[in-house]
Parts: structure tokens; sequence; C-alpha cells
């Protein structure tokens, strides 16, 4: 009688090295088209995967774009800018690379809010990669602020940390306006080092 072989089969071994470029060209469609006109489709075609190859990883565009948002990279914390004042720090961290990625992040946060109210995962994750990282920033810079005296000790740091944020999503949510250097730097002057009690030099 032949022996049968009862070891399982085993499928080929998934790629993960296709992952992270599904994930991007996730992020790429949502920001151009929004999460209710996003399509497995076109998510698939911006990656050159087949769609299967999608579905394999990720059995919903929610899975997806829950995943995706999770993995945009955060502002890195250990080189933060200082220039020893408060304005010289937060003009600082206006910079080309980091004006573009704070509208790519602004525009998936358009893209998404839709089914922020319907899915309470999504909108954690959103405050968590898009909003939480450069409010993170925010925190230490004002704090040092306060360590050299420059600002009361008693500020209300977490509120002014997300002052820049706030008014930076306000204008690309419901205004539809670009975030551009001189917008941010305004905002700096005008509301940000003021509601701190720091008179912006001329």
């Amino acid at each position: 009688m032949t022996q049968v072989d009862l070891k399982p089969r085993l499928g080929r071994k998934r790629d993960s090295s296709r992952d992270q470029d599904i994930l991007d060209a996730a992020l790429d469609v949502l920001a151009e088209t929004g999460y209710d006109g996003m399509t497995i489709d076109m998510v698939a075609a911006r990656a050159k995967a087949g769609k299967a190859t999608v579905y394999r990883r990720w059995d919903s565009k929610p899975d997806l774009v829950l995943d995706a948002v999770a993995c945009l990279k955060a502002v890195p914390l250990d080189t933060l800018p200082d220039t020893g004042t408060l304005r010289g720090d937060l003009v600082a961290m206006i910079k080309s690379p980091a004006i573009q990625d704070a509208d790519r992040k602004l525009r998936i946060m358009a893209g998404i809010v839709s089914m922020i109210a319907r899915n309470p995962e999504l909108a954690q994750a959103a405050r968590a990669a898009l909003v939480e990282p450069r409010a993170a920033a925010n925190r230490i810079l004002f704090q040092r602020a306060v360590d050299r005296g420059e600002i009361p000790a008693d500020s209300d740091i977490e509120n002014l940390a997300l002052i820049g944020p706030a008014l930076a999503t306000y204008r690309t949510l419901m205004l539809q306006l670009p975030v551009d250097r001189e917008f941010l730097i305004q905002n700096i002057d005008r509301v940000i080092l003021p509601a701190a009690g720091v008179r912006a030099k001329p």
C-alpha cells in the first residue's frame, strides 16, 4: 500500500517586500480621490500589483486604509532644531521636504474625513499618524522655551502645540487652500508666538 504523505502542503510564501509599495500607493490614491472614490483596483494599478495580491494582504478597503495611515512616518524627535529661540525653532521646522510631507498628510486627512465619523479605529489611527507627530515635536519646542524662561512656566503647552496643526488642517479641509511657507510663518508670528506671550521681532 502506498504511504500517504500527511505533511501539509505549503503555498507559495508571501512576498512581504510588496507591502510597503501597496501601502504607499493606497496613500497616494487616498490623497487624490478621497476614501469614497478610492478602489482596490486603483491601488493595485498604482502599485503595479494584481488585485488578488492586494486582497491576499488586506480583506477590505477599510483594513488597507487603516494600515496605510498607521504606517505614515513620524517627525524624528531626535533631530529637532535648537536655535536658542522659540521663533527660530518653529521657523527652522519649515523646510521644503517637511512642507511637502505635511501637505500630503493633510490631503490624506481630507481623503478620510468621510470615513472617520463611521470608524473610531481609523479616527484614532489618523490622530496618531497625522496630528500627534507634529504636536509631539511642538511640545518639545515649547518646553525648551519654558526651560529658557522665554515663555511663562505655566504656559498651556498642550494647546499651544496644537495651534499650528489645527490652523493648517482648517486651511486644507475647509478653505481648500495650500499650506505654504508664507502661511506657516504668518501663523508663527501672528498667532502662535502671541498666544505663547512672545512678541515676534520685525
